[in-house]
């Protein structure tokens, strides 16, 4: 079972450094035990705060960035490019100025790629880049991810079919509830088989949220998302302000 733990930081740049610092030695271990290491990222405020922090930080020269395999959580499905996408944002943070391998980082198809307009070809796609290393999924150390005002983690949205898919490692979002509409994201099981998962909140709009989902409120899917060994919280006091 999941261990679940929670960590609060006084403000939302304090968190941004801890996390980004956590991620620099979670990547420095696994690259120790297995010589790589995979991480899923996230969009939204505090994730670009997270990695524009990783860039600061000096600890990160112990990466080996071309050993690391980067994968997102979910995407907004329009162009390359498009400073709304999660890609776009994460390279302008700090991916850019990375020696990263280009082959390893698995950004998810834009509507403008192979497959145009159809989120549901780019979602297979990005299911069977997953699968390429012989398994349905990579072997993902860490999993971030934001937590929404509604508490919805990736694009999985309360109340959306796609949240309630049991099968399947992708999926095409239509409808969301947030803009854009259309969308590509992981599904609840391929969320939940990271080794650990990392759901990043901060300021007073996240409070009720997170207070609900680390109470156990399963309408929402950030109550659901568990990392195979751990799960932490990682907030700031305004986020964290309902969390018993």
């Amino acid at each position: 079972m999941s261990k679940t733990l929670v960590v609060v930081v006084p403000d939302a740049d304090t968190l941004a450094a801890t996390v980004a610092s956590r991620l620099i030695a979670k990547i420095v271990d696994a690259q120790a035990e297995r010589g790589s290491a995979s991480v899923v990222l996230t969009g939204g405020r505090i994730a670009k705060r997270v990695l524009a922090a990783l860039g600061d930080l000096p600890e990160a020269a112990a990466i080996n960035w071309s050993r690391v395999d980067l994968w997102w959580g979910d995407e907004r499905f329009l162009p390359a490019g498009d400073p709304e996408r999660n890609e776009t944002q994460a390279r302008e943070a700090v991916l850019d100025t990375l020696a990263l391998d280009p082959a390893r980082v698995h950004a998810m198809p834009a509507s403008d790629g192979p497959d145009g307009d159809d989120a549901e070809a780019a979602a297979a796609r990005y299911a069977a880049e997953l699968r390429a290393g012989g398994t349905d999924l990579p072997a993902f150390d860490v999993l971030m991810l934001g937590v929404g005002e509604d508490g919805h983690v990736a694009s999985l949205f309360p109340g959306h079919p796609v949240f309630d898919l049991t099968a399947g490692t992708t999926s095409a979002v239509h409808d969301s509830p947030k803009p854009p509409p259309t969308r590509v994201t992981l599904t609840l099981p391929a969320i939940q088989s990271a080794d650990e998962v990392w759901l990043i909140a901060a300021g007073p709009d996240k409070t009720d949220s997170v207070g609900r989902a680390v109470g156990g409120d399963k309408a929402l899917p950030a109550a659901h998302a568990t990392g195979v060994s751990k799960t932490y919280w990682l907030l700031d006091s305004a986020a964290a302000a309902s969390v018993a």
